[in-house]
């Protein structure tokens, strides 16, 4: 378990170098509130980005993507409204951080991967 963690952490860390060096500006690292987290909150030219990042090494059952089910869409959703709440007229979007292992290389940056209407 504890491997999971750091991997998560690394996999995290990863994302957010990978995302401003494309221009995004990572506010918040895991936003939490009761029902949901967000794993990277960022500002791409004055949108809110919601990230979700996800490792999996293995393909199994569709792999990174798959992994992020309705019900786990509805939780990233509901922690962003909470994360509007003190910004309610900001844009926002989210994003998705899928990684196949802990290099750029494994790693797929999906922009607008689903909307709130969507969870």
């Amino acid at each position: 378990m504890a491997n999971d963690t750091m991997d998560g952490a690394r996999a995290e860390a990863l994302a957010a170098r990978f995302l401003a060096a494309r221009g995004l500006r990572v506010l918040t690292r895991n936003f939490r509130v009761r029902g949901g987290e967000i794993d990277l909150v960022c500002d791409d030219g004055g949108t809110l980005v919601f990230v979700e990042v996800r490792l999996r090494r293995r393909g199994d059952f569709g792999g990174a993507a798959a992994s992020i089910t309705a019900a786990k869409r509805r939780r990233l959703t509901l922690a962003a409204r909470h994360y509007l709440a003190r910004r309610p007229e900001a844009a926002c979007r989210f994003d998705c951080v899928l990684l196949s292992g802990l290099g750029e290389a494994d790693l797929v940056w999906l922009r607008d991967a689903f909307a709130a209407d969507d969870a």
